[in-house]
């Protein structure tokens, strides 16, 4: 089964600590980049999708970006969905040329998070989390909320810290592989425990990274990837899974829509969970990793911490994720850290992620999670 939709064109650019960045420049650099990749011009570009910026906000972002960029696509707008903003605009753009209404979409992100925003700005657009009349007062952060999850699900399956942070140290091992990683330091179970406290359960080293940095995806329908040079990777399935938004009004704190969405991309796509070679999904947290490895159906209930510990996410494991080292590793730039994750998966299937590569990797699995376990995206891909 296909969804007659294709990845043409692959870009990201520098990750970490970018002086000078800003919000548009690491937009325009990612695009013209995937563009490239594709062997396209811009005038090839009849479909544009964003995401949106801390750094540069604005409600039209995308007509911001084409007219930085100087293009008229027939086709532009954004998309907020927070970490799974790239995985549905990919899915969007998969649609967009699967029902013939474009040719080549443009999904771009991108953002200068660590040197853009103050400490005090950050802490104030994360401020913005959590419902306004019965989270807010009492204090709520991103963290905390996450910790919640991290406390519930831990009572409920018996995880440990220790186990969380066997997810970070298999990060970091990938992250060393990859020569744009914002961090590369050798990673230690007992460095993680040792780390500062956030919100109990966790701690800093159990926390993504905060970067500059962006991506970009050229999508392209199926007659119109002929006109592009690169190796195609084919879009076989997505779908979405959306329970709440506030973590107060979550139906459960360890069972989520990433259920539902992979489900959903699975069928479509025609395999299932074991079929899957290599997988990128969402990190902002161990925690969050951990519960969607289950959710999904890569493991049982509290058994991804275990998995972690035993090798089983590395390269020589029964499922290797994030190999190019996730949120927790690689960086976290916004929108643009979750389509680091679908750049990665394209670097897999088409054999070109060098130390880290997946040895015959023919199907990838991609994840977008956004606010607190709230949104979810997912993807089948196939070389």
């Amino acid at each position: 089964m296909s969804m007659h939709a294709y990845i043409t064109g692959a870009y990201d650019t520098a990750v970490g600590e970018l002086p000078g960045s800003s919000c548009m420049a690491l937009h325009a650099e990612a695009a013209i980049g995937a563009i490239q990749d594709a062997g396209l011009s811009l005038n090839d570009i009849d479909g544009v999708l964003c995401a949106y910026s801390f750094t540069e906000p604005h409600l039209m972002l995308a007509s911001v970006f084409c007219e930085y960029l100087g293009i008229h696509p027939g086709t532009c707008f954004a998309i907020q969905a927070g970490g799974a903003s790239a995985c549905i605009m990919i899915m969007q753009a998969a649609a967009l040329v699967a029902s013939g209404q474009c040719k080549h979409v443009l999904v771009v992100t991108g953002d200068n998070r660590l040197t853009g925003m103050s400490r005090d700005g950050a802490v104030a657009a994360l401020a913005e989390v959590g419902h306004p009349q019965f989270e807010r007062p009492f204090g709520i952060s991103v963290p905390a909320a996450y910790a919640l999850v991290a406390q519930r699900y831990m009572h409920e399956y018996g995880v440990t810290p220790e186990q969380l942070a066997a997810i970070a140290v298999e990060h970091r091992r990938h992250a060393g592989r990859h020569p744009k990683a914002h961090v590369r330091k050798p990673l230690t179970v007992e460095d993680v425990l040792a780390s500062k406290p956030i919100a109990e359960p966790l701690r800093m080293l159990d926390c993504c990274l905060i970067s500059d940095g962006g991506a970009a995806l050229v999508v392209s329908s199926a007659e119109a990837r002929h006109d592009c040079a690169n190796k195609p990777v084919e879009i076989l399935g997505a779908g979405q899974g959306h329970t709440h938004e506030h973590i107060v009004m979550a139906p459960s704190l360890v069972d989520f829509g990433c259920k539902a969405s992979s489900a959903a991309a699975f069928a479509r796509a025609g395999v299932s969970p074991r079929d899957i070679d290599v997988a990128q999904i969402y990190d902002s947290f161990t925690i969050t990793l951990a519960v969607e490895l289950e959710s999904i159906g890569f493991f049982q209930c509290g058994e991804a911490g275990l998995a972690a510990a035993a090798g089983q996410l590395g390269l020589g494991g029964s499922l290797p994720c994030n190999t190019h080292g996730g949120l927790l590793s690689y960086g976290h730039s916004g929108a643009a850290g979750g389509m680091f994750h679908a750049v990665e998966a394209v670097h897999q299937l088409r054999g070109h992620a060098q130390d880290r590569q997946v040895p015959d990797a023919r199907l990838a699995f991609v994840h977008g999670d956004g606010g607190i376990l709230s949104a979810h995206c997912s993807l089948v891909l196939g070389a």
